[in-house]
């Protein structure tokens, strides 16, 4: 048999890439162990001095709470109309579904600059006072894209023969909804909006333009490096990329278990307890 002999190119290339990829990360995360203010090697000594610092900064603590506050609202409100919208857009049979879903997707294809612009025009057309609420209406805009795509697949994945059956046993649409709908995708919804929290918590150009008075995390990182390279910059990106993975790691055991939910049979007693 002859053995085909493989070319070290390709796996040459991959670790190249893996390497330029998660390096750079990797020495984030070393030197916000490092007890001194160097950012080089050779590495001083392990501490956790960077860390206490930004703890007992009350400007962090204050743009921590602002981007978990709008990250909190703008998942919620995302979870809940992006849900319907969704539902609307997979389960709607009307002419003007896909205009409507062109309409929807497209600020996936606008710039952040734009946005940023042209919201804060906008705003101030109608003369709404720059805060909190404005940057988390305009992460609603620039999340809801993103949201979608994920509803849109999972709901369409679905086999329609579920409802139909559900339909058969003598529930309304909302009774299939909640009973037979819901339950199957509640996963993936949630592992979405997780995903639109991350994308708000981190969001920088947009909120440049529409915020207030108030900071969030990423301005408030940007004005620490406009003063001077502060090494604690280096604790809190760390900090950063733990949230930013955990929710990953929870978006993706939830999709994972919405994926061994697919394919759940439809109980005749909960539908008609439901209609009672």
């Amino acid at each position: 048999m002859e053995h085909r002999q493989r070319s070290p190119i390709p796996t040459a290339i991959t670790v190249a890439a893996l390497l330029f990829l998660f390096v750079p990360l990797g020495l984030v995360v070393l030197f916000s162990f490092n007890s001194t203010g160097s950012l080089t090697f050779p590495f001083a000594g392990f501490s956790m001095r960077w860390y206490r610092q930004i703890v007992e900064s009350p400007e962090f603590r204050s743009a921590v709470t602002n981007s978990a506050f709008v990250g909190l609202v703008v998942a919620l409100v995302t979870l809940v109309l992006g849900t319907l919208a969704a539902y609307g857009l997979t389960r709607a049979s009307t002419r003007w579904r896909t205009p409507i879903a062109v309409l929807l997707f497209l600020p996936l294809t606008l710039p952040g600059l734009f946005l940023g612009l042209s919201l804060l025009v906008l705003f101030a057309r109608v003369e709404v006072t720059l805060s909190l609420a404005t940057v988390a209406i305009a992460h609603l805009v620039y999340v809801m894209p993103y949201y979608l795509l994920i509803a849109v697949a999972a709901l369409q994945r679905l086999d329609p023969a579920l409802e139909e059956a559900g339909a058969d046993l003598g529930g309304n649409a909302w009774l299939v909804f909640r009973r037979v709908t819901l339950p199957q995708v509640w996963p993936v919804l949630v592992s979405a909006s997780c995903l639109a929290f991350a994308l708000s918590f981190d969001e920088f150009i947009i909120t440049f333009f529409v915020i207030g008075p108030d900071s969030t995390l990423p301005l408030f990182i940007f004005s620490t490096l406009r003063r001077t390279v502060d090494p604690s910059v280096n604790a809190i990106s760390s900090l950063l990329l733990v949230i930013t993975l955990a929710l990953f790691a929870f978006a993706f055991l939830l999709t994972v278990r919405g994926a061994r939910n697919r394919g759940l049979s439809i109980e005749p007693e909960a539908l008609g307890s439901g209609s009672r």
